[in-house]
This record gives C-alpha cells, sequence and structure tokens, in this order.
C-alpha cells in the first residue's frame, strides 16, 4: 500500500471516531495565536492543507466574507464530515487531494495555512513545491504543527502512530521551504500557556507534567512567502 493510500485508511479511521472536530478544542488556542498574526482582507483566497472535518476552514471563512476558502485533506471521509458541516457556507468547499497534487490552478491562492498536517506529508518537498505552484507571487504559507524535533516531549508519539512520520527540526523546515522558492523563511514557537488538570490522563503524555512541559515548548510554526 502507498504512503498516501495508508494515510487515507487511518485518518478515515479518524474521521469515523469524530476525531477530527476534536482537534478543534485541541488546537484552537494556539490557531487563534498564528491567526492574530496574520492580516486578512475580504477577497482573500485562501488554501487549508490537511483541513481534516474543516474546523479550521469554518473560522477562516468568517474573515474573507468576500473571498474563497478551500480545504483539501487525503481522507475523503474526513471530507464529507467537513462538507456536511459547512453545507451553509458558499464560499468554502472541501476537495479530497494529497498535497503533492492539488488540484487547482496556479498562482490562484494568496494565504496557504496548515496546521498539524506537515509532519504526515510523504514527501514535504514536493509538497511544498506544490503550494508553491498553487500561492500567488507575494502569497504566504503558514505551516504549525507540535510534532518537530525541537520539542522531545512529542517525540513518544511517533511509535503511538499508525503511519509514519517527519520529525523536522524549524532549520529544516525553513530549508525545505527556500528549495521549494520560498523566501522570507523564518520558524517561531507558540506556547500553550492553558494548565493542565492534575489529573489528566492521555494515551500522549505519561503525565501531566509532561504535558505541561510539552506546552511549554510550544508549537512550531513556519512561515514562508512567494516573491513578486
Amino acid at each position: 500500500m502507498q504512503a498516501e493510500d495508508k494515510l487515507r485508511e487511518e485518518f478515515n479511521r479518524w474521521a469515523e471516531a469524530g476525531r477530527g472536530e476534536e482537534m478543534r478544542e485541541e488546537h484552537l488556542h494556539i490557531v487563534e495565536k498564528m491567526l492574530a498574526q496574520m492580516s486578512f482582507a475580504s477577497n482573500d483566497k485562501i488554501l487549508d492543507v490537511g483541513c481534516g472535518a474543516g474546523w479550521l476552514c469554518g473560522l477562516l471563512v468568517d474573515k474573507v466574507p468576500h473571498g474563497q476558502v478551500v480545504g483539501v485533506d487525503v481522507a475523503d471521509a474526513m471530507v464529507r464530515r467537513a462538507r456536511k458541516a459547512y453545507a451553509d457556507r458558499i464560499n468554502l468547499m472541501f476537495i479530497t487531494a494529497g498535497v503533492d497534487d492539488i488540484p487547482w490552478d496556479e498562482n490562484f491562492f494568496n494565504k496557504i495555512v496548515s496546521v498539524e498536517s506537515a509532519y504526515y506529508w510523504p514527501d514535504p518537498a514536493a509538497g511544498l513545491r506544490e503550494i508553491f505552484r498553487v500561492l500567488q507571487p507575494e502569497g504566504a504559507l503558514w505551516i504549525l504543527i507540535n510534532l518537530y524535533k525541537e520539542n522531545r516531549y512529542a517525540h513518544p508519539w511517533a511509535a503511538q502512530l499508525a503511519v509514519p512520520v517527519r520529525i523536522l527540526s524549524g532549520d529544516e523546515w525553513c530549508e525545505l521551504l527556500r528549495q521549494a522558492g520560498f523566501t522570507e523563511t523564518q520558524h517561531a514557537r507558540i506556547v500553550d500557556e492553558r494548565p493542565v488538570p492534575a489529573n489528566y490522563q492521555s494515551k500522549w503524555f505519561g503525565s501531566a507534567e509532561e504535558l505541561q512541559k510539552f506546552r511549554q515548548e510550544g508549537a512550531l510554526q513556519v512561515t514562508g512567502r512567494k516573491g513578486a
């Protein structure tokens, strides 16, 4: 089975279990901090790569009432749930596609975002080249991920996931962006300062203390721009 097929199969299972919708609660706090750094125009054309059940697209479409938001995800079950949840939004659509084959015209979107998706991409370099293709000149890419090399508290996730992941550093992600043609590349951390309940239990962290340290390390935000 090819890598993309494995991803589709796994995240279809996630969709059926309702985990796509759970991502909003888990990631909203840090995503709002990222969105606060972005300037939006009412007619922006925005692509969300790895949109899952569509919750981020739902936030974005409210910021661009005269624009367009498109969510793509490799898992068709996620896309079906997103379409059902946001069927009333006329300037929002969802399509099933992998990051390395986005079915859209070149130079179309002026903003592209991806949250908690990039480390799953089978070929990050190919994915970034495809993102660069569909991004307008002077457009910007914003990637936000929790699983990266500098945050060792997230590394045990790799052994618990049913699909391969790529744990790269901020510098390594920036280098991949530069190789794809992006300029003004940089990376930063978005810290999650929310307190952790003392009785916290999860398969992803061994204790509340581990989760607290993970949040203190912060999520990795990687940005780049396409030249004029």
